[in-house]
């Protein structure tokens, strides 16, 4: 679908590092899942265009890839990676002309390494594009600035917030594609319904050629689905999918961690990794990465749940709202050229985002669905901050992301209390 008059395109974070990008390159790589708006926000910033995933340009490409790229500048090529030879063919051609703004490449999948000569390095920029966050999707209203706070800020004059626990269960339940959205519930559900259909039963094979049995794909979405926001074992992963699809004897841990291997690389896994503060600090820490899909609205497409079971299950809303934080957060870091990991040491102490930007500030998050778990949440975080006080510099800000609560402030023990809906980049 292109954007229309009734349905324009609507703004992303990700258009400004395009732009700044495309002046400092001669390509970019926007790279991300299916229908997370890659085609959309390409179109915003190319004059000409070539869409591969069509038959007939597939084939014309393949025959004649320097023809394809021929066009206005900047050109798009969207779903580069159905002709991997594209990449090599437009990098000689900014080497042989090496003005920026070329070319942008979009993709939902990552080729295999030898599918191209070369990385692309000092031609290509890479950019990874997520669904959109509640910012950009206008159901957050930004007054809470995450770069305020890594720049040491507090919140000043209380901000209102309109979030609810049904509001933040509806917004999981959509997640951010931005074909839906403008649709009601209804629709919008169905999106991550049908991106769960086809990456079981098409992508991720198509991928590389390597058939996968959908049963298992499936079956290790909804593992993962189950373990949201956890750090959950690849043994423990395994007896997941094998209590589903029954003993196999072809099923081993190797294929499990080739299955999420594969879902990686179309986009769909992003684990959230652990937080090293420091190199020498590796003893202290529990390395494990947190399980996270691309969205939280995939995980509950996985698990077949409706709204309105979630309502009376507040423990698996609780990981599943963490990992639409997550999300957002990933989203605003990127917009500030930071990061987002989680810590976990060996001492059971725990922070649920850690976000840091490239000249060493950082913050830590606890989430939490109940506002009234935040007070819990500020000691934790201030046994913390506590904690690494003689190791590194003292955190931006310590903050307790909600669902509910009614008002985001600045706590007299200079923790900050903020909805979700208030947050922006």
């Amino acid at each position: 679908m292109r954007p229309s008059p009734s349905n324009p395109y609507r703004p992303r974070l990700i258009d400004a590092e395009l732009a700044e990008h495309l002046q400092a390159f001669g390509g970019v790589l926007i790279e991300g899942a299916k229908w997370c708006g890659k085609t959309w926000t390409g179109r915003h910033h190319a004059t000409s265009e070539t869409l591969i995933d069509d038959p007939d340009v597939r084939t014309r490409a393949n025959l004649t890839p320097k023809a394809v790229l021929a066009g206005s500048r900047p050109r798009l090529v969207d779903e580069w990676q159905e002709v991997p030879k594209l990449w090599d063919v437009a990098r000689r051609l900014i080497d042989d002309a090496p003005t920026r703004g070329q070319f942008i490449f979009t993709g939902s999948a990552t080729p295999p390494l030898d599918a191209t000569s070369h990385s692309g390095t000092g031609r290509f920029a890479r950019l990874r594009m997520r669904p959109m966050s509640l910012f950009e999707s206008g159901h957050a209203t930004g007054q809470v600035s995450l770069a305020h706070l890594l720049a040491g800020g507090r919140i000043d004059e209380p901000v209102s917030s309109e979030l609810t626990y049904p509001e933040a269960i509806r917004l999981i339940c959509r997640g951010g594609w931005p074909v839906s959205l403008n649709d009601p519930d209804a629709l919008a559900l169905r999106v991550p319904r049908q991106l769960v259909s086809a990456i079981a039963e098409s992508d991720i094979s198509r991928l590389d050629g390597v058939a996968r049995d959908p049963l298992k794909v499936r079956s290790l979405l909804y593992s993962l689905a189950r373990n949201t926001a956890t750090l959950t074992s690849i043994p423990t992963i395994h007896d997941d999918i094998v209590g589903q699809v029954g003993p196999d004897e072809n099923l081993s841990l190797s294929s499990v961690r080739n299955y999420l291997k594969a879902l990686t690389r179309i986009f769909v896994v992003e684990d959230l990794p652990s937080w090293r503060y420091q190199i020498r600090a590796k003893s202290q820490m529990l390395a494990s990465p947190k399980r996270h899909l691309v969205d939280p609205s995939l995980a509950v497409a996985a698990l077949d749940v409706r709204p309105a079971a979630l309502e009376k299950d507040p423990k698996t809303t609780g990981f599943l709202f963490e990992s639409l934080c997550v999300r957002d957060l990933r989203i605003y870091a990127q917009a500030n050229d930071g990061n987002v990991f989680h810590y976990h040491d060996n001492k059971g102490l725990e922070a649920d985002a850690i976000v840091t930007a490239p000249d060493g500030t950082w913050g830590a998050i606890e989430v939490k669905l109940d506002w009234n778990r935040a007070d819990e949440a500020a000691r934790s975080l201030l046994r913390l901050k506590a904690k690494l006080a003689d190791k590194i510099a003292d955190p931006a800000f310590l903050m307790i992301l909600t669902a509910t609560g009614g008002v985001a402030h600045t706590r007299d023990d200079g923790v900050h209390h903020v909805q979700l809906d208030c947050l922006g980049p």
